[in-house]
């Protein structure tokens, strides 16, 4: 027997038998969830070095640039944008959809490690690279003031205490802290007692480096 038969043979129910498919496929099609931004896994990589004490045009000529470089011969890359400022750098990198997160983050560390021999020799610590969405934005934004205590002191407890209480929550992916005023020393060596004692500019300067790496920032 056709299967055909047994809807010829009634048509009423044939008839709200469709009825009902078409009401359950409308009510379905209102229900389903629409997103204006979809979740998509972007493979996006941001680099962040810091380098205290050092200015934006610093920052741009010696750490920036060199990175730019080396990232731009890395495959897959489809958009490179960077933000030099005050002792930090950032370079966001966006590859193409089909490049996987993984492969990306093994060419981002390469790329890395072939520019560190063109970045400062005193820089405090190697670029640090993680993945990243540019849909994403600020989840919460804190201001710190005070005032009788110095903007120096506000940024040491900011760093010290609250940043590290913040990254240790669940759920938290990054915590930056930006608008602050690092402690500095500035040291002007005396070309005539330095003499006296046998030692000369280049020493004086092997010692200015290691001050730079024991201290928190240290500028001349």
């Amino acid at each position: 027997m056709s299967p055909s038969r047994t809807f010829i043979l009634r048509p009423v129910a044939t008839t709200l038998l469709m009825a009902a498919i078409l009401l359950a496929g409308w009510v379905a099609y209102t229900q389903l969830p629409i997103s204006a931004l979809p979740e998509v896994d972007y493979p996006t990589m941001q680099v962040v070095t810091f380098y205290p004490g050092a200015s934006p045009e610093v920052m741009a000529s010696s750490v920036t640039a060199p990175l730019e470089r080396q990232f731009g011969q890395v495959p897959g890359l489809q958009q490179m944008t960077s933000t030099s400022s005050d002792g930090s750098s950032v370079i966001t990198l966006q590859f193409n959809l089909s490049l996987s997160i993984d492969v990306a983050e093994q060419e981002v560390q390469q790329a890395i490690n072939a520019a560190g021999t063109y970045l400062p020799p005193d820089l405090p610590n190697p670029p640090i690279y993680s993945k990243t969405n540019p849909a994403d934005a600020p989840i919460i934004t804190l201001a710190l003031t005070s005032e009788s205590l110095p903007l120096s002191k506000i940024e040491d407890m900011a760093d010290t205490r609250l940043a590290q209480k913040i990254s240790q929550l669940s759920g938290v992916g990054l915590v930056s802290i930006v608008g602050g005023q690092k402690p500095a020393v500035r040291i002007q060596a005396n070309p005539t007692a330095l003499s006296a004692y046998g030692i000369n500019m280049e020493a004086a300067s092997m010692g200015r480096r290691r001050l730079t790496r024991s201290g928190p920032t240290t500028s001349f």
